[in-house]
């Protein structure tokens, strides 16, 4: 064989008409995912079904249609519950989105690498508590008589813990003690998202003349889109389970909180207080829709699962 028709029978595979074979998923992809696949079913896939189940019966297992629905609706604690948490969703959406992009671009832009990482290590610290430490770092911080800020409570008019826990003030406290818990983990998260755009970008920005805040609106910001977008759906998901401060704050009021501020305290009171688990799947189906409609919302209004063309 000459050495023409051994270069003609090396590259006969890609002739014309002809494509590469490409090899199919192997075992070694199935088992890695296979460990989630079975966690979803097994907590996710398979309570929210039976949520579904328990929402369309009764407590005999008769199908009831829509009547576990209708009952918590006209519950005339639903609406005051409902009500509680979008005034808490609206504050603590605003603040999360606006500050943590805040934060996160200053942090690229106007720190040194080293101090950057020594504020992003700061701001992440308070995450690692869990909620009900959370709850009780500011149930300290909040009260007048041994508070270290008392001083600011009171210039406020706050004198007591009864005053500062009255029910306006509660979207505002629960507001506070998210953001301190869940705005760090995030602002790391956005700092990483910064740390991806080409310089080449940003210094064709700088080129032309764009100042830092210019080019964080006009460049920064619409590039990382989508990290913001899955940073809000992530956040409000979260929102809407709110249990463990208000259910603290109530006990430590010493009952001055309503037992049913927001709807996930009203499904427990049906489901352990009133032993009406119907009524109480019924109310996680109302959130599972409000979340599903928001994320939805965001999803297309946004093109969060586009694919970038080649």
């Amino acid at each position: 064989m000459t050495l023409l028709e051994t270069e003609r029978v090396a590259v006969s595979p890609l002739r014309r008409g002809s494509t590469p074979r490409r090899r199919g998923p192997g075992l070694a992809g199935y088992i890695f995912v296979a460990g989630y696949a079975v966690l979803l079913l097994a907590f996710g896939v398979f309570p929210t079904g039976y949520s579904f189940y328990l929402a369309l019966t009764n407590d005999r297992g008769q199908f009831t249609g829509l009547n576990q629905f209708v009952k918590v609706a006209q519950d005339y604690r639903f609406v005051p519950a409902f009500t509680h948490m979008l005034i808490y969703l609206s504050l603590w959406l605003v603040v999360l989105v606006v500050l943590v992009v805040l934060v996160a671009v200053v942090l690229r832009g106007r720190v040194r690498p080293g101090t950057s990482a020594l504020f992003r290590f700061l701001y992440y610290i308070p995450g690692a508590l869990a909620g009900v430490a959370s709850v009780l770092v500011w149930l300290f911080m909040l009260d007048p008589d041994v508070s270290p800020v008392s001083w600011v409570l009171k210039s406020m008019g706050l004198h007591t813990f009864a005053a500062v826990l009255a029910p306006g003030n509660l979207p505002l406290i629960l507001m506070l003690i998210a953001f301190w818990t869940g705005a760090g983990g995030w602002m790391v998260v956005m700092y990483g998202a910064l740390n991806n755009i080409p310089d080449e970008v940003l210094e064709a920005a700088r080129m032309d003349g764009a100042g830092p805040w210019r080019t964080a609106w006009h460049i920064q910001i619409p590039m990382i889109r989508q990290w913001i977008v899955y940073m809000t759906i992530m956040a409000f998901a979260t929102g809407t389970q709110l249990f463990v401060e208000p259910q603290l704050l109530q006990t430590a009021s010493l009952g001055r909180v309503s037992p049913t501020w927001s709807p996930n305290q009203l499904a427990y009171v049906y489901a352990f207080q009133q032993g009406d688990f119907n009524g109480a799947a019924a109310i996680a189906v109302f959130l599972l829709a409000v979340g599903l409609l928001a994320a939805g919302l965001l999803v297309a209004r946004s093109n969060l699962f586009k694919l970038d063309e080649k």
